[in-house]
């Protein structure tokens, strides 16, 4: 037995060791590859998914977009058309009241004066006339007064000055304002069909 030699099995089982360790180091270096590349086809699979998840959300939003401002290129339009018709329903509902208006002003007039000019901004109106005295201005603004069209008048300026045509008659120059009143009715229009105006007498002061 002290002559056998085991030399030979010695080197052959370290042989197959070495072997069992490069054959495990190989296999763990192909599984280590093999999660890389699955972890990287993973992530780069997720990458792809997730731009095409952006760009779908991308092509949704300039839709959308699109349609907002359509839709408020519609509202501008549709408010411009309100706008239209508000417009003509007021022109409708103060169409007469022009009418009554001059009506007015030419029923209040006393004898001995007249209007030279009449200037409307809104409901205010200005008035500017010649009167033979003092009584028959302050006449014509008690009957505009009493107008169910017009109210609150209000004496701006009054002068005295000779008339052109006969310097022995004096002229007083006037300028008043008046506020017209805007009546409804059923129709929505501006109209007296309910409303009595009183008549008005031509005579002077």
């Amino acid at each position: 037995m002290a002559g056998l030699n085991l030399l030979a099995w010695r080197e052959k089982a370290r042989e197959e060791k070495k072997k069992q360790f490069f054959l495990l180091v190989g296999t763990s270096a192909a599984f280590a590859a093999a999660c890389v590349f699955g972890a990287h086809q993973y992530m780069q699979s997720s990458i792809e998914y997730q731009e095409q998840r952006n760009q779908f959300l991308t092509t949704e939003i300039e839709a959308l977009e699109k349609q907002i401002k359509e839709i408020e290129q519609l509202d501008a339009t549709r408010q411009a058309l309100l706008d239209r018709m508000q417009v003509i329903e007021d022109l409708q509902s103060t169409r007469p009241a022009i009418v009554h208006l001059l009506d007015e002003m030419v029923n209040a007039l006393p004898k001995g004066m007249y209007l030279l000019s009449l200037r409307q901004e809104n409901t205010k109106v200005q008035l500017e006339g010649k009167a033979e005295s003092y009584a028959r201005v302050s006449s014509y603004m008690n009957r505009l007064d009493a107008s169910p069209w017009l109210s609150s008048s209000n004496l701006n300026i009054i002068s005295t000055k000779p008339d052109e045509k006969n310097a022995d008659i004096l002229l007083r120059d006037f300028k008043l304002d008046v506020t017209q009143l805007l009546r409804q009715g059923k129709d929505g229009e501006a109209t007296t069909d309910q409303i009595k105006t009183p008549e008005k007498s031509g005579g002077g002061s």
